[in-house]
């Protein structure tokens, strides 16, 4: 099938769909300029991203982990929503609470576009909770003090992230769960299909009767799992599915 007739059948399979669900990874925010953190381009004074984001990290020296984190923050701070941002936004709007994002990216950029039903599953490097009272706030300062702390208890900041070691939140995992199995169309945007529990939500959909769109710069483990793999840009891609 030729690119063209891909995108015209998920065009009209997205049409018909009663109810959809979209997950989101690093390649949606990567048309929009922003690294990986992560890999041989993510190192930061010689660490990699997997030894900073960890409970033990922040114990450790949570002064360094902290470093990074603002150092991340002002990169993300010149960051804007892209095409593909806004076409989710539509979606939004069309299908309403038919509707559902989840996104495993951190920067925020979702809801700087407009984006309200969402699951952020691995949070959101613009807010913060306390480690004293456990208080979750946004906070958007740049640069943040070198030890932020809460207002309420003067107790230590951390990033409202989920750190490698740490499980998602329960509540985002049920809401996903419903989105996933209730949904007929899943449209998978950037992921590479390997971080878990993300990768396995295209089979939970199959599994459940959805059709399951991807699109992603390269094929992925996902790909011959899916109904239809679009391969190229998102900012390209996903405005053509309207």
């Amino acid at each position: 099938m030729s690119d063209n007739a891909l995108i015209q059948s998920a065009r009209a399979q997205l049409a018909s769909a009663r109810s959809i669900a979209v997950l989101t990874g690093a390649g949606i925010s990567a048309d929009s300029g922003v690294p990986t953190f992560r890999g041989a381009d993510g190192l930061w004074r010689n660490y990699r991203a997997e030894d900073l984001a960890t409970p033990e990290a922040f114990e450790r020296d949570p002064r360094l982990v902290w470093e990074w984190y603002n150092w991340r923050r002002e990169i993300l701070a010149t960051k804007q929503p892209n095409p593909a941002h806004d076409t989710i936004v539509k979606l939004e709007q069309q299908w309403g609470d038919r509707m559902w994002l989840i996104t495993q990216n951190v920067d925020g950029l979702h809801r700087a576009a407009g984006s309200q039903r969402l699951s952020e599953i691995h949070g959101n490097i613009w807010t913060v909770r306390c480690t004293g009272c456990g208080v979750i706030s946004g906070n958007r300062e740049i640069p943040l003090p070198i030890l932020p702390t809460c207002r309420l208890c003067h107790a230590l900041l951390r990033p409202h992230i989920v750190w490698f070691g740490e499980s998602l939140w329960e509540e985002d995992l049920r809401r996903c769960d419903q989105a996933i199995r209730s949904c007929d169309l899943l449209l998978v945007v950037g992921t590479s299909g390997v971080v878990y529990p993300a990768a396995g939500f295209a089979s939970m959909a199959k599994e459940a009767g959805a059709l399951v769109i991807e699109i992603n710069l390269e094929s992925t483990p996902q790909s011959d799992l899916v109904d239809l793999s679009l391969q190229g840009r998102a900012k390209d891609l996903v405005p053509l599915l309207l």
